[in-house]
This record gives structure tokens, sequence and C-alpha cells, in this order.
């Protein structure tokens, strides 16, 4: 009889890769895109007559508001954006399991540093044995390949 080792064990585990996670950042970003433009039509009615992103202090905070709830909200709930789900990749903590809403504010926030750095906090995922990002490490988050059909 042949022993098989458990199917979330350490050997099984596949990260995802540098290009297939800047694929997902694509995707989502035309997700955010959209949700970005809802949020805009909404805040119209209110405040200045002219609203500037980075110019406005409040509609600046409603957008990135906005952002983070629908990142923390499918990374918190479901492990996985519209993108992730797309390209069958999931987040977890560093325990495997679901990633509280704290970490994902570390993980959000951390992410723009990420991105300022010119990219290097992605280029980051290259040089890393689990390929994790300066935003993964700081919200102890792994993103792994989930092969099968997500649900």
């Amino acid at each position: 009889m042949k022993s098989e080792t458990p199917p979330n064990s350490a050997e099984d585990i596949s990260y995802c890769t540098l290009p297939r996670r800047l694929m997902v950042l694509l995707y989502d970003s035309l997700i955010i895109l959209g949700w970005l433009m809802v949020a805009s039509a909404l805040a119209l009615p209110f405040g200045e007559t002219e609203k500037l992103a980075l110019r406005d202090f409040w509609f600046t905070s409603w957008l990135v508001f906005v952002c983070f709830a629908y990142l923390a909200g499918c990374w918190h709930f479901f492990g996985m954006t519209v993108g992730m789900r797309a390209w069958r990749v999931k987040l977890v903590d560093t325990g495997g399991g679901q990633v509280s809403l704290f970490r994902c504010l570390l993980r959000f926030l951390t992410g723009f540093v990420s991105l300022g750095a010119l990219g290097f906090g992605f280029i980051w995922a290259l040089l890393d044995n689990k390929k994790r990002c300066w935003h993964d490490l700081a919200g102890h988050c792994i993103l792994i390949r989930n092969p099968e059909n997500p649900t």
C-alpha cells in the first residue's frame, strides 16, 4: 500500500511566480478601476464641485478606502480577488489559513511601498525562496498556486 502525503504538505505547495502575480495585478486593476468610477460618481454630490484625487484629501481617502474594501474583503473572506481566481492563485497566511483583516491592512499599505520603490518590492519575489514580495512579508502571508478549480 502506497503511503500518500497530505495534499497541503510543504512539498505540494506551488508558490505564485512574479509573471503570474503581475497578470493578477493587471486583471484586478481593471476591476478596481470600475470600483473607482462608481465611488467617484457616489462622491459627486458631496463637498467641493471639483474633486481631484491626490489634491482633495477626503476624496482621495474615500478612493483609497474603496480600494482597500474590495481587496481586503476578497482576501479575508474568499482568499482571492477576481484576478486571483482567474489565474488560480490564493492568498493564505503563513500557517495556511485565512488572512486576518489587520494583515490585509498591512499588506495593502506595504503594497504602496512595494510599487513606490520603483517596483523593487515586487522584484523581491525573484530573490525569496517562497516568491514573496515585501507586502507578503509585511502581512505574513503567501500567494500560492491553486491548481484546483476555485469555488
